[in-house]
């Protein structure tokens, strides 16, 4: 088999998934039609993140920060300026006397997204293991914070109401479909093998003259930006939001829905985002009683989040690679034909580089 064929092959399954959910959330009630939206973008939310998790192996717990900015920025920007005054009283002159379409507000959510990953990435690509974890959280309660209590630019601790709501069921399934592309793309270009190159071994990757700290800003800046737009096709579709909203519990559950998947690879973030999504979202139901028929179930309130941790923790313990293994999507049966010359290595571990390629 080709590897254009492979490459379309591989790709071709998380964008048939994601529009399958699209259709079949298009023919379900409207009760229920949110739950599909929310799956949707929580499936572009955790693309964003393998981006630079999968590729790199460094673990963020950061990248929450990310779709907190591109929400409040689409939000805020799309509010009418006639209510702003009364809204939101201190804002800056700039964003008090100016809004955007919804469609602009997505452009200028992944835009400052990306701008926000390329300032506080600079210093913490220089970090590794343990260190960059702590550093991208110290950035997540950095950010929950200035987005808390600084009303200059967005409503404070109060909730950010009147947000137009228009990520519709076509709207979000486009989004993740655009992001599941960028994703696979980026992991196909020179930067992508040079990045997973660093995290099979950064110390034979650096010798070969890969320059790590360049890389790894690169895929945190590309992923930065896919969050942000996450972040405003989430205000978009809710129609209003917290902070709350965008912290500890989101981010909990995201790193859940990588790293059950698998995240290595992309069909391992979108089966994984897609699965615990749905998982999470009728653990609530049943957490205020939900009713199947010829019985009712009712959870105690907090259970939906320990069978999330018991889930990921054996996922962890049982399974290290996830559901999908790492790998990328394959038909069975449909293998291509390894010569010597061009051995079958990127289709078998999910497009991992030899370290040996190195950098301009």
């Amino acid at each position: 088999m080709s590897r254009a064929r492979t490459a379309a092959i591989q790709l071709l399954g998380p964008i048939a998934l994601i529009v399958i959910v699209g259709l079949l959330g298009s023919a379900s009630s409207g009760a229920h039609q949110i739950d599909f939206v929310n799956a949707l973008v929580q499936t572009t939310i955790v693309i964003g993140m393998y981006i630079f998790i999968g590729n790199s192996g460094v673990i963020s717990f950061g990248h929450i920060s990310f779709v907190a900015i591109g929400a409040f920025v689409a939000g805020v920007l799309t509010i009418p300026s006639v209510v702003k005054p009364t809204l939101l009283p201190a804002l800056f002159p700039l964003l008090a006397n100016h809004s955007v379409s919804p469609f602009a507000s997505l452009l200028i959510a992944a835009g400052a997204g990306a701008l926000f990953a390329l300032v506080i990435g600079a210093p913490l690509m220089r970090l590794g293991g343990l260190a960059a974890g702590i550093g991208t959280l110290a950035v997540l309660e950095i950010t929950h914070n200035l987005l808390r209590y600084w009303e200059k630019i967005g409503p404070g601790a109060r909730t950010l109401s009147l947000v137009p709501t228009t990520t519709t069921m076509r709207v979000a399934t486009i989004g993740a479909v655009v992001s599941a592309v960028v994703a696979y793309g980026y992991q196909r270009t020179r930067a992508g093998r040079l990045l997973r190159a660093t995290r099979e071994d950064p110390a034979a990757a650096a010798g070969a003259g890969v320059r790590i700290h360049g890389q790894r800003l690169g895929a945190f800046v590309l992923s930065g930006a896919v969050a942000g737009l996450a972040g405003g096709l989430l205000v978009h579709a809710l129609g209003s939001i917290t902070t709350e909203q965008v912290y500890l519990d989101l981010t909990f559950v995201t790193l859940a829905m990588l790293v059950v998947g698998g995240m290595n690879s992309l069909w391992g973030a979108v089966v994984g985002a897609l699965l615990i999504s749905f998982l999470d979202t009728y653990l609530g139901y049943a957490e205020n009683g939900l009713d199947l028929g010829l019985f009712r179930v009712n959870l105690p309130d907090g259970l939906s989040t320990v069978i999330l941790g018991a889930i990921m923790l054996a996922i962890l313990v049982l399974r290290p690679s996830g559901l999908t293994g790492g790998r990328e999507f394959r038909i069975p049966g449909l293998r291509r034909r390894a010569t010597p010359a061009q051995p079958d290595a990127e289709e078998e571990d999910g497009g991992a580089a030899p370290a040996a390629e190195t950098s301009a």
